[in-house]
């Protein structure tokens, strides 16, 4: 039964990049959107709809927002010559193999889903539940239930918290389940479910050695287990803004990127650039 749970789960959404606004212009015209075979989403493919979060060159107005999606009709595999014919500048790159997904149709929002930060994303996979209710990027990760619940907690008092914020330290890759950009400092915030985290030496031996080194990088933590989060969030929430008034109080989302120290974000999902 739970498998079928899980594979009913897997034909949800995959929210991906338009890096550029021809990439768009081929949507609205041709209704097809390509991704490299070889660095696709390994998890919940293939998708049943694709939704498109539109990157930096689409402006002040447009930038960083979800406001395009549709429903995947097939899914080919070709080489790049035949999807670009006559792009002659990417000529080395003729026989690479891509996913074509062809689009039943291209379908707009009635309210855009947005970014607060300008964050940049290339892959998430999310649920259809998800995608309907989100108002903002954040609302679309699906890690666990737990990582859910301290969420609706913070978006409910208007922490402005970023999910699975991407980080590199000392040549490692770390995903942070939030990131609060405070004035005068960050502060990370875990939540670690017992069956995941607490069942293997060597899982503890790696998250110990991830959490010296986020912390290496002036990162603030705060952990929260199963136990401690709870449907009374008064324990923990207090913890959390105490730290965050310790800290100077929240940064503006719009100087999440430009903060000292901060490389520009860049944030992916089993992926690397799609085109």
């Amino acid at each position: 039964m739970p498998r079928k749970s899980q594979a009913k789960r897997a034909k949800e959404v995959l929210v991906a990049l338009l890096p550029r606004i021809s990439s768009l212009e081929i949507l609205q015209t041709e209704k097809w959107y390509h991704i490299p075979v070889d660095t696709a989403p390994q998890k919940r493919w293939p998708p049943k709809v694709l939704a498109f979060y539109q990157g930096k060159v689409f402006g002040y107005e447009e930038a960083f927002k979800i406001r395009y999606f549709g429903e995947v009709d097939r899914i080919d595999i070709v080489p790049r010559k035949e999807l670009f014919p006559d792009d002659e500048k990417n000529v080395f790159k003729a026989d690479k193999l891509y996913y074509r997904l062809q689009l039943k149709s291209l379908e707009e929002r009635e309210t855009p889903i947005i970014s607060y930060s300008p964050r940049r994303i290339v892959f998430i996979p999310t649920t259809t539940e998800k995608f309907v209710r989100a108002e903002q990027i954040n609302d679309l990760f699906d890690g666990s239930p737990l990582e859910d619940k301290l969420w609706s907690v913070l978006k409910f008092v208007n922490i402005l918290a970023e999910r699975q914020w991407r980080v590199f330290i000392q040549g490692h890759r770390y995903f942070l389940d939030f990131a609060v950009f405070c004035k005068n400092g960050k502060l990370a915030i875990e939540t670690d479910g017992y069956s995941t985290h607490f069942d293997s030496m060597n899982q503890i031996d790696h998250d110990t050695w991830r959490q010296n080194e986020i912390e290496m990088d002036d990162w603030r933590f705060l952990h929260y287990t199963t136990n401690q989060v709870k449907e009374d969030w008064t324990p923990y929430l207090s913890q959390i803004e105490k730290k965050i008034e310790q800290l100077g109080g929240p940064e503006n989302p719009q100087d999440f990127a430009r903060k000292v120290g901060e490389k520009p974000v860049e944030y992916i999902i089993d992926g690397e650039e799609p085109l």
